[in-house]
């Protein structure tokens, strides 16, 4: 019974909730960022670039040939770096485009934020001076009797 009260005590501590919306949130931000580098971003870019498709590139080292012992077809050896260019384009315009989301939230949130602060209280040390530059100045323009 103690391991379910502590599991229980465990699951519902804020910081494990807050964790597990964030997870959420973040797995459907994930989808509208690759929907957003997909479907909006990447059409112009394919067009610019001709509509190549990086992942096809590669670097033959081995041409396929057939074995003549066997009479099989041995596979070519290809460096495949298209891929890696295809996932670094990527990772990049996805980095990219959460950058300018959170700029431009970042940007409302200023203007909402406009609204300078109140002006700070003095401080109890800048009240006593206040008040000794106060009476100093009342003494100055007192005459002097004597």
């Amino acid at each position: 019974m103690k391991f379910i009260e502590e599991f229980k005590a465990f699951a519902l501590k804020g910081n494990v909730i807050d964790m597990a919306i964030g997870v959420i949130i973040g797995g459907a931000f994930g989808k509208i960022v690759s929907s957003l580098v997909n479907d909006i971003i990447m059409p112009p870019i394919g067009l610019l670039v001709g509509g190549i498709n990086f992942k096809n590139l590669c670097l033959v080292i081995k041409k396929a040939h057939v074995d003549p012992a066997t009479g099989k077809t041995i596979e070519a050896i290809t460096l495949n770096y298209g891929n890696f260019l295809q996932t670094t384009v990527d990772f990049l315009l996805i980095a990219l485009s959460i950058f300018l989301v959170i700029k431009f939230m970042n940007k409302l949130k200023r203007k909402k934020d406009k609204t300078p602060p109140p002006p700070a209280k003095p401080t109890k040390e800048e009240i006593l001076l206040t008040e000794i530059r106060d009476i100093l100045k009342d003494i100055q323009d007192k005459p002097i009797n004597r």
